[in-house]
């Protein structure tokens, strides 16, 4: 006796061309699924309960999941108390509905069809809204027309699509890890030991960690005057220079501990920049460049400073007032397009959350910034650098180094950091203390002290996930804002007649 017509639920009715959907292939999947609860788990991973194009067959699907949660079977039977006042489900013949759809065995050839179908269909579905959303804002010429931010939201939107695209997650196996790490050693050994990751260009920095590591969060604090943006911009640069120099020698990329490198510089334009990239790599005073009091040999060394880094892979993009998501928009663009391998950002504190999570919440908001930055490192497998400011409270200590506890709204990006790194110069906070030359004890005792940290810089890793924590001594010539390995002269070797 052939069984009654399968009662669909009516689509509600819509201006313009149908949305894509496949009632029939919805209702087949849920049919098989209360037939063979050992479905769900091939298809719970990626479809979800709004992927469905009917309401009804969503909130179907959620509740089989959640029996099969509990350990319970999840059929006509046991569904039919959780429909029993549901209006939609009333209109098709009340839960009666639930036996309708199990009563199709043959679904279950096709169910993981079914499935991928319903997925992409959904897909489609959110691709058609995105798109009038697009449309209609483009008409709206109502408020402020503002074409830049409107191509800005269109890409996030359509990022976030992509995105949902892609796979949730994935399993690796041990085999896989393996040979991931044997590829990590092997790199590390040809680079001549100790630097796994990308290169700082500081020998200490690189012995201590490494280098820095893919998929990984680095913060670098500090505060003002210490010189962070200076030493970013040094890791930025050795970094680029290393990967073009090893392009020029014949060297694989999967090979090269250098990297393409991307600076999302917030405060400082990007000439600022590049003029201090240029000062370092010229020993021309950067004050000078810009006020114009160099000699003409001396700007002939500026330009051909310049000239010799014309192909240097360093892509700076200074947009102000950056929210974290136009920013992983803009690094996956970069990734995409220039295959970087390096992200800077200067700095943590000047990108602006998404405005929904936060409510005024500043805490929240920079929760979900390093939040972001660490997601970004993951996905994009590349490490993030990101500049923070240090509160005040450091100035109120005799020891003025800084502690974990003074990274500003230091809960969230202390735990979602991988390596938290302080910058720190003795000889800034000296300067202040200069005593009376009258007071010639005083005096003597300053100069003293200031000659012993003239050109010093501390880098305290006071997070390390990979490893231990602890100081590195840096030289750092404040007038080329230059950051390089520090010589200690009392070991080095005697001299011989």
């Amino acid at each position: 006796m052939a069984s009654n017509p399968l009662t669909l639920i009516p689509s509600a009715p819509i201006s313009g061309p149908e949305l894509p959907q496949n009632i029939e292939a919805e209702a087949a999947l849920l049919g098989a699924l209360m037939i063979d609860n050992r479905l769900a788990e091939d298809v719970q991973l990626k479809l979800k309960p709004d992927h469905f194009h009917e309401p009804v067959h969503g909130r179907i699907y959620e509740a089989i999941l959640k029996l099969l949660d509990r350990n319970m079977v999840a059929n006509a039977v046991t569904l039919r108390p959780l429909f029993e006042a549901d209006e939609a489900m009333r209109v098709l013949g009340g839960p009666g509905y639930l036996a309708q759809l199990s009563g199709n065995g043959a679904a279950l050839i096709g169910a993981r069809d079914f499935a991928a179908q319903i997925y992409d269909l959904a897909l489609l579905r959110e691709l058609v809204r995105v798109g009038r959303g697009m449309a209609e804002r483009a008409f709206d010429t109502s408020d402020a027309v503002d074409p830049k931010s409107q191509i800005e939201a269109a890409e996030v939107a359509l990022y976030k699509v992509a995105e949902e695209g892609g796979e949730a997650g994935s399993v690796v196996s041990f085999v896989e890890a393996t040979k991931a790490a044997v590829s990590m050693a092997e790199k590390a050994l040809n680079a001549g030991g100790g630097l796994s990751g990308v290169t700082t260009g500081l020998s200490d920095v690189n012995a201590k960690m490494g280098g820095l590591h893919h998929s990984d969060l680095l913060i670098l604090a500090g505060r003002p005057g210490m010189g962070k943006t200076a030493l970013a911009t040094n890791i930025a640069f050795n970094a680029a220079a290393r990967w073009m120099r090893d392009m020029a020698d014949g060297i694989a990329p999967e090979r090269s501990v250098g990297a393409k490198t991307a600076f999302f510089s917030l405060e400082m334009s990007a000439d600022q920049l590049a003029t201090r990239v240029l000062s370092e790599q010229s020993g021309i005073i950067a004050e000078n460049i810009r006020s114009g009091k160099i000699t003409k040999s001396e700007f002939h060394q500026f330009a051909r400073a310049a000239g010799d880094l014309e192909a240097l892979p360093l892509f700076i993009d200074d947009t102000p007032g950056l929210t974290i998501a136009a920013l992983r928009t803009r690094a996956r663009r970069l990734k995409r397009r220039h295959g970087i391998g390096l992200i800077v950002v200067d700095y943590l504190q000047l990108l602006q959350g998404s405005g929904r999570s936060s409510d005024g919440n500043r805490v929240q908001e920079i929760s979900e910034i390093s939040r972001g930055l660490k997601t970004l490192a993951k996905e994009l497998n590349v490490p993030v650098l990101a500049l923070s400011q240090l509160s005040r409270a450091v100035e109120q200590r005799e020891d003025k180094r800084p502690q974990l506890s003074d990274l500003r709204e230091s809960g969230s990006i202390e735990q979602d950091a991988d390596i938290v790194m302080f910058v720190y110069r003795e000889e800034y906070y000296l300067k202040s203390l200069e005593p009376r030359m009258e007071d010639e004890g005083a005096y003597q005792k300053w100069f003293s002290e200031m000659e012993s940290a003239h050109n010093l810089a501390e880098l305290i890793i006071a997070k390390q996930r990979h490893g231990a924590t602890g100081k590195v001594k840096l030289k750092f010539e404040g007038h080329i804002t230059k950051f390089s390995d520090h010589v200690d002269e009392g070991f080095a070797p005697e001299r011989r007649g």
